[in-house]
């Protein structure tokens, strides 16, 4: 059974949000070891300048790097990233899994973004789409979408 780990940064606030992600974590716990790894994220001022971003991007990334095991592929979720259909993604995580992966991490930055040493370490920049979200309702769609990702490869009828 693949492995898969979403590390974020921030919590979620809104309960509706909360409960939406625990159903989809639920859903996918008979089709995958899933988890979710929320890290703080680095305060700024009111205004921040670039170099403000850069320093907390950079400590941002840090946090990130030190949940990435050896061995797991990286999704990295960013705006340049490639957009995939669900089809795309599915035949993706089933690639990984043919080639003897175990373990993808997902990963979702602050508002931000992600540092630069965590989109070159990414083995996949994923897109959700070219409009902008928030980062709390992307970790839900995200959660949306793996889900659906396993059920077109398990040929259930989710998918439609």
């Amino acid at each position: 059974m693949m492995n898969i780990k979403i590390i974020c940064l921030g919590k979620l606030k809104e309960s509706y949000l909360r409960e939406m992600c625990a159903e989809y974590v639920k859903r996918l716990g008979s089709m995958c070891n899933i988890s979710v790894v929320e890290l703080p994220v680095q305060r700024l001022s009111e205004n921040p300048s670039e170099a403000e971003i850069s320093a907390a991007l950079e400590k941002e990334g840090e946090q990130i790097l030190s949940k990435i095991n050896r061995g797991e592929k990286v999704v990295a979720l960013c705006v340049e990233g490639k957009m995939l259909s669900s089809e795309e993604l599915s035949a993706k995580l089933d690639g990984f899994a043919l080639s003897g992966v175990s373990a993808v991490d997902f990963i979702i930055g602050s508002s931000f973004g992600l540092s630069p040493e965590i989109k070159a370490k990414a083995d996949l920049r994923l897109s959700m789409s070219p409009m902008t979200f928030p980062h709390q309702l992307a970790r839900a769609m995200l959660l949306e979408q793996i889900y659906r990702a396993f059920s077109i490869s398990a040929g259930a009828k989710y998918h439609k």
